[in-house]
C-alpha cells in the first residue's frame, strides 16, 4: 500500500474543474478581450461583467493551468494570453477553435452529467432526450444552433484537415466530394493546397447556404461547388475521392455500412474513400480520446460509436474495397482510407 498513489484517481475525478474553467473563459470571451491589451483583474471583471469575487481566483487559475500569462503579483498584476490561447481562442484569429469549446460548454458538458443514465439505458442524454425529434433534425432546424455546430466542427477538425492536405498524396486525383461537408472547411483546404483538384462540399440545404458563403468569402467559388445532398436518400457524386469528417461515428453499424457502400459505388477503380475520425487502436488500450468520443456518441445519439482500424478494414472490404490504411493526422485523429 505504501507504494500506491491515488493522485491519478483524484486528478481524473476532478478533471471537470479545469475543463469548466477553460470553457467558461471561452464563453465569456476572455481570450478575445485580452487580445486587445493586457489587463489587471479589476479591468477584466469590469469588461467581462464579472462579480469582484472572480478576481483573482478565476484569472490566477488560468495562469496556473497555462492558459494565461501574468506580469507581476498582487492587485496591479496584468494578464495576457499565452501564444496558444492567442492563436486558438481569440475569435479574431483565423486559427480559432473555440467554436468546439462553445458547443462543449453549452451542450456536451450538461449531457455528460447524465452519462450514468446513458450507460444504464443505452439512450442519448442530450437536451432532446425527452423529445421524439432526432438530434440532427433539431440542429439543422435551428439556425443559431446550426451555426454553433458548424463552428464547433470547424474548430475540432481544422488541424486534422490541414494535416490531411499535407500528408495524403492527392497528385493522382482530379475530383473530390466531402460528404457532410458542413462549412466546406475541408473542401477549401484541399482546393487551396492542391490546384489539380476540383472540390464539392455536399450537405443538407440549410448547410449548403452557409458553405456557399464561406466558399465565396475564400475566393474559391470557381474551384468548389456546394451542393444539396441527403445521404440517406441520394447517391453520391461520381468523383475520384470521397471524404467524410466525423460522419461515420454518428451512426449505428447499418448506417455506417450503407454510407461506405454508397462511397464505393460512386468511386472509380483506384478511387479513395477517406474517413477522418478518432480511430481507436485495434487493441482498444491507447486512444483514450477515441474511446471517450465513442462514449460521447452514446450520450449524443444513443447508437453511434467510434471504431478501430480493423473494424474499418472489415466493413470496407465487405463491400468491395481492395485495401485500407490508417494515416495519422493530428493528435488522436487519423484518416482511415479505403482504396477501390
Amino acid at each position: 500500500m505504501n507504494d500506491l498513489n491515488p493522485g491519478h484517481i483524484l486528478q481524473t475525478a476532478t478533471a471537470f474543474f479545469p475543463a469548466k474553467v477553460l470553457l467558461s473563459a471561452t464563453e465569456l470571451g476572455l481570450f478575445t478581450k485580452l487580445s486587445e491589451k493586457p489587463m489587471n483583474g479589476v479591468e477584466l471583471c469590469n469588461s467581462l461583467g464579472l462579480h469582484p469575487r472572480a478576481n483573482p481566483d478565476f484569472f490566477d487559475t488560468l495562469v496556473a493551468l497555462k492558459f494565461l500569462l501574468r506580469d507581476g503579483n498582487g492587485s496591479d498584476a496584468t494578464y495576457q494570453n499565452t501564444p496558444e490561447t492567442a492563436a486558438f481562442l481569440n475569435k479574431s484569429s483565423p486559427a480559432y477553435i473555440g467554436g468546439f469549446l462553445e458547443m462543449a460548454n453549452a451542450r456536451l458538458y450538461h449531457s455528460w452529467g447524465d452519462l450514468t443514465e446513458a450507460l444504464r439505458t443505452g439512450k442519448a442524454q442530450n437536451e432532446l432526450k425527452n423529445s421524439d425529434k432526432p438530434l440532427f433534425d433539431a440542429i439543422y432546424d435551428d439556425p443559431a444552433r446550426l451555426e454553433q455546430f458548424i463552428d464547433a466542427m470547424t474548430g475540432i477538425q481544422i488541424g486534422n484537415i490541414m494535416a490531411l492536405a499535407e500528408k495524403f498524396d492527392f497528385s493522382g486525383y482530379k475530383t473530390l466530394c466531402d460528404v457532410g461537408g458542413s462549412g466546406a472547411t475541408l473542401a477549401r483546404a484541399i482546393a487551396l493546397g492542391h490546384p489539380n483538384i476540383k472540390c464539392i462540399s455536399a450537405d443538407l440545404p440549410a448547410v449548403t447556404a452557409i458553405a456557399k458563403k464561406r466558399i465565396a468569402d475564400s475566393g474559391l467559388s470557381d474551384r468548389i461547388d456546394a451542393i444539396d445532398l441527403d445521404f440517406f436518400k441520394d447517391s453520391f457524386p461520381k468523383v475520384d475521392i470521397i471524404t467524410m469528417g466525423n460522419i461515420l461515428h454518428d451512426w449505428n453499424l447499418d448506417v455506417k455500412k450503407m454510407l461506405i457502400t454508397k462511397a464505393y459505388e460512386a468511386l472509380p477503380s483506384g478511387g479513395a474513400f477517406i474517413a477522418i475520425e478518432n480511430i481507436i487502436d485495434d487493441e482498444r488500450r491507447e486512444n483514450a480520446f477515441g474511446l471517450l468520443m465513442s462514449l460521447n456518441m452514446l450520450v449524443e445519439t444513443g447508437d453511434g460509436f467510434d471504431y478501430t482500424g480493423a473494424d474499418f478494414d472489415g466493413w470496407c472490404k465487405e463491400v468491395g474495397f481492395s485495401r485500407t490504411e490508417i494515416l495519422p493526422l493530428a493528435g488522436p485523429t487519423s484518416a482511415a482510407i479505403a482504396y477501390k
